[in-house]
């Protein structure tokens, strides 16, 4: 009866899930987890201001804005290079360039911050 007890412990506190998961890399992740990750990444970026037809917007606004371009162009995206060239470079409304400044002042378009943070995503950083 020990015995059976003993073994039922271990099979509950054994670490297999946590390698499991663990084992699963950044390259096996889905383009949409990716594109995920990456609109997750632009929520949270600290001190970033996003620029959209000459009206600054947080970070938090600007994830919410790719959020609903991306809800809008369903399964026309597939991948997150075509979300970021797509969806995330410029207004569809009047094809203007959405600019990022970063929290040192520099200001540079969103296709280059976003394919910075695309890099990232995939590094696994």
């Amino acid at each position: 009866m020990r015995t059976y007890l003993l073994i039922a412990c271990l099979a509950v506190l054994s670490p297999l899930p946590a390698i499991a998961a663990q084992s699963v890399s950044a390259s096996s992740r889905t383009p949409a987890a990716e594109i995920d990750a990456l609109i997750d990444r632009v929520a949270k970026a600290k001190g970033v201001i996003f620029i959209r037809n000459g009206t600054e917007h947080t970070a938090a606004q600007a994830a919410e804005h790719l959020q609903r371009k991306r809800k809008a162009a369903g399964k026309r995206i597939a991948t997150p290079e075509q979300f970021i060239e797509q969806l995330g470079t410029r207004s569809s409304v009047t094809g203007k360039a959405y600019r990022v400044r970063l929290p040192n002042g520099t200001e540079i378009d969103s296709a280059v911050w976003l394919n910075g943070l695309l890099r990232e995503v995939r590094a696994g950083r």
